[in-house]
């Protein structure tokens, strides 16, 4: 859906609100996470007076009233740390800050309450309120932002000086990024040709001397994206935008480092690399938020797991389960479970459609993924493929400490072979993931190529929130059923 704040004025008299986002978005993030708060405040007494028989507790209403109230006002946190509407920040880093707010929040609240030596509120339903707000603001903050990309209500109008590759490229990705709210409005560039042509889809507006005129109409950030501009002509340019934020994108035709930052050395900037998940101290981090999040979600997963390994032996006989040796930690042969989702044969069948169909080997070569894969059992099989369902079992896996619930996907040997030897060493130093970055990107529809720049993403950037991130986006890709056959 076409952004509605972002329709270009015919000329620079037009109003400036035409371009700009709407006043009223910070204030229905800020809606989103209040009623988020006072959910968790309800569950949480909820959950209290189902427990008062055998803990038994006074309820004064005065009390928590004062506390619905309050929880009117904590997103004020989350307004300092630029959340609201926080145009232009990671998904992930929202979610840190999010997170860290909302733990800072809560345990000084919890720690007034002890130093007043409060005994009418219940520190047990505090404590249970802010674990609750830990889930319920994030997924209502998402929830209310999706529901802005949805009418078209999210974004800040951004504008891209260079429509050559590099510009393409910056183009497409902010599309595709709709939740980061950068939303191109066109380019500007100084080649005859290029003016009056559409580059994906967004139009060239002009030379760059129109920069001031879209700066009146409500552009407030532009991208530069001129790789054969000289330092000397790049530094010019810059000096003499008009735009409160310029932001100068490397070459994107050339190869770049991934997982590398941007850090101030003085007056001197630097590039540093990072090895995230390959500290040891951090493995050690992501072990301890496999065990908390591992075993709650493998008990709960158990009695879909039992249905669907019903459903698999009334369609085909034998073992609704089969274990597949994958490299692990190290490189050492693990067995990742799986809910069987394929024919016994499925080996003949593979070859014999391979040798009749070429297209459909090219396809093979290509991803050693299938649209239409006759090894497939029909009904039960495509659906736990399409939902992911089939991948559950791995959750032991996990609780075993054999995989980990976000790494690398653990690829079969015919796969890992087509990578270079110095990628499999990197994913040799940490668990394959029941889920990956990759998947959650791309899933199925991906190449060799993109499938090692995600994992090798995903290593040299690990977060603890990155991998909450990716596990909130993999139930959210699953219910959408992209991209998986």
């Amino acid at each position: 859906m076409a952004q509605k704040g972002l329709t270009l004025p015919v000329s620079p008299s037009s109003s400036r609100a035409r371009l700009a986002p709407p006043r009223w978005v910070p204030w229905f993030l800020w809606t989103a996470d209040v009623i988020a708060l006072e959910l968790a405040l309800l569950l949480a007494m909820g959950i209290r007076v189902l427990v008062s028989p055998i803990w038994p507790f006074t309820l004064e209403a005065s009390v928590y009233s004062s506390l619905a109230l309050a929880m009117v006002v904590m997103p004020l946190g989350y307004a300092v740390w630029s959340l609201y509407p926080g145009y232009g920040t990671h998904p992930v880093e929202r979610m840190r800050r999010t997170l860290l707010i909302t733990a800072a929040l809560f345990l000084c609240v919890l720690a007034w309450s002890f130093l007043m030596g409060s005994e009418t509120t219940s520190r047990g339903i505090l404590t249970l309120t802010g674990l609750l707000a830990l889930g319920l603001v994030p997924v209502f903050g998402a929830l209310a932002r999706e529901t802005l990309v949805r009418l078209g209500y999210w974004g800040v109008p951004v504008v891209i000086l260079g429509a050559g590759v590099s510009g393409a490229i910056l183009a497409r990705s902010l599309k595709n990024e709709r939740y980061l709210g950068l939303m191109p409005v066109g380019f500007l560039d100084d080649d005859p040709a290029k003016q009056g042509q559409d580059v994906e889809g967004l139009p060239v507006l002009g030379r760059l001397e129109r920069a001031e005129a879209l700066s009146q109409m409500g552009v407030s950030e532009a991208l530069v994206t001129m790789p054969s501009l000289s330092r000397k002509g790049l530094s010019d340019l810059v000096a003499g935008l008009p735009f409160l934020n310029i932001v100068v994108v490397p070459d994107l035709t050339h190869e770049v480092i991934p997982w590398s930052l941007v850090r101030e050395l003085g007056l001197v900037h630097g590039v540093m690399l990072r090895k995230n998940l390959l500290l040891p101290r951090n493995q050690r981090v992501k072990l301890w938020l496999d065990r908390l999040l591992g075993w709650p979600m493998f008990l709960a997963a158990l009695p879909i797991i039992a249905l669907s390994a019903l459903l698999v032996r009334l369609v085909s006989p034998g073992s609704p389960f089969y274990a597949q040796m994958r490299e692990g930690k190290d490189g050492l042969p693990i067995p990742v479970w799986k809910l069987r989702t394929m024919y016994p044969d499925a080996q003949a069948r593979l070859e014999r459609y391979l040798a009749e169909n070429p297209a459909a080997r090219a396809e093979w070569e290509r991803s050693f993924k299938l649209r239409h894969d006759p090894r497939v059992l029909p009904g039960v099989g495509h659906f736990l493929r399409k939902t992911s369902l089939d991948e559950l079992p791995q959750l032991y896996n996990v609780v075993v400490g054999q995989m980990s619930l976000v790494g690398p996907r653990p690829f079969p040997e015919y796969h890992l072979e087509k990578f270079p030897e110095e990628f499999r060493r990197l994913r040799h130093s940490v668990l394959p993931g029941v889920t990956g970055f990759w998947q959650v990107w791309a899933r199925s529809d991906s190449d060799l190529q993109l499938q090692e720049a995600l994992d090798t993403y995903y290593i040299r950037n690990w977060s603890p929130w990155l991998d909450l991130y990716l596990l909130a986006r993999t139930v959210v890709t699953v219910l959408r059923g992209r991209g998986a056959y």
